[in-house]
């Protein structure tokens, strides 16, 4: 048993209380991991104040982290102690008919399909205070160790720089993904990215890759406009400017709408906007952001044609393209260092999260 550092969430609504937590070795299928780096997602916080579904409270969050093979469980074979991982908050088990499928990034592990609060034997490798604490999505990146089935870490290059590819487990993936998989961006077109947060501008580094050559990037905050600029938006653009909705702003700007829009924000207001916002017979909307309610929306929106996608975690095949992903940052492809915005100590992961929450 190892006992280290973890950030526990004991009840909704609390702040992270960082506490010293036992972790049990591997069993059979399992590999247990140190965890060097994480970075914070909006999905953390949904967790935190008891959106996110079928969570179990106490629990360890993070899903978006980057780390080295402590010790294996029996039988495990694509991973050794001393490699280099990224854990998946997405499992790829390899088995079901989502994996089997080569469109498909899901699989049924998943916790939309089983909750992922204990390891598939039904128990828990964390214990605080004698309590049993649960995982989140199997990965809870905010332990300082980890454990995690075997089909739920994929091995990474050696030369990888952990604290920065970590987001990679998510955040990045997501965005980028997004635009290169879900949209499936072509050269030459025209797209609109709502909220320009980490995930967001993810999404503007996808559309320049893919050649679009219109990128119109959209945020309250306009402190987060030069980033996207920098990044490559042609256009940066805040609806507090305009008096009227910014789907008729954009629809003005491009003519008949964008080819492809992108809801980053997680809001009901901004995905319809987003929707309306794109070619009435052939634009693709695609939601990002996460929303915990229900949208009203007008079925008239999309009986002209156009396409309204979700994408989860940018539509990778996540265990097969990861080690890819980290190949192309090595090479320079992409810099997502660009996104790291701060950087703290375990300890002060509650600061890290007011830094969220103000948009900083």
């Amino acid at each position: 048993v190892i006992r280290c550092r973890a950030a526990v969430a004991w009840a909704v609504g609390k702040p992270l209380s960082v506490e010293e937590v036992e972790v049990a070795p591997p069993k059979a299928g399992e590999v247990r991991i140190k965890i060097v780096a994480t970075s914070i997602c909006g999905t953390d916080d949904l967790v935190l104040q008891g959106s996110f579904p079928n969570v179990d409270f106490p629990v360890i969050p993070g899903h978006e982290g980057a780390g080295i093979v402590e010790s294996v469980g029996e039988g495990v074979t694509s991973v050794k102690p001393g490699d280099k991982v990224i854990p998946l908050c997405i499992p790829q088990c390899g088995e079901c008919s989502f994996c089997l499928n080569p469109e498909s990034n899901y699989c049924l592990k998943s916790h939309s399909s089983e909750p992922q609060n204990l390891l598939p034997d039904k128990t828990s490798r964390f214990t605080c205070k004698g309590k049993q604490i649960h995982h989140f999505l199997w990965v809870s990146t905010f332990a300082e160790y980890t454990v995690i089935p075997e089909y739920a870490v994929t091995k990474i290059d050696a030369a990888a720089p952990l604290d920065k590819v970590c987001l990679l487990a998510c955040g990045f993936s997501t965005g980028y993904g997004a635009a290169l998989n879900t949209a499936k961006v072509k050269p030459g077109s025209t797209c609109a990215v709502f909220g320009v947060g980490g995930v967001g501008l993810s999404v503007v580094m996808g559309c320049k890759v893919a050649g679009a050559s219109r990128i119109i990037a959209i945020d309250i905050n306009k402190d987060k406009l030069a980033k996207a600029k920098e990044l490559g938006a042609t256009d940066c653009i805040s609806p507090h400017d305009f008096k009227k909705p910014i789907q008729e702003v954009l629809i003005e700007m491009t003519g008949h709408g964008v080819d492809y829009s992108f809801e980053v924000v997680g809001h009901a207001d901004t995905m319809v906007a987003a929707l309306a916002s794109c070619n009435m017979n052939t634009g693709v909307c695609v939601m990002v952001g996460e929303l915990a309610s229900v949208i009203p929306f007008d079925p008239l929106l999309l009986l002209p044609g156009r396409t309204w996608k979700g994408s989860l975690l940018g539509g990778w095949k996540i265990r097969d393209c990861f080690p890819k992903l980290v190949s192309s940052y090595l090479e320079k492809k992409f810099n997502s260092d660009l996104l790291i915005t701060h950087t703290l100590p375990i300890a002060k992961v509650n600061e890290g999260f007011e830094l969220l929450r103000a948009g900083k």
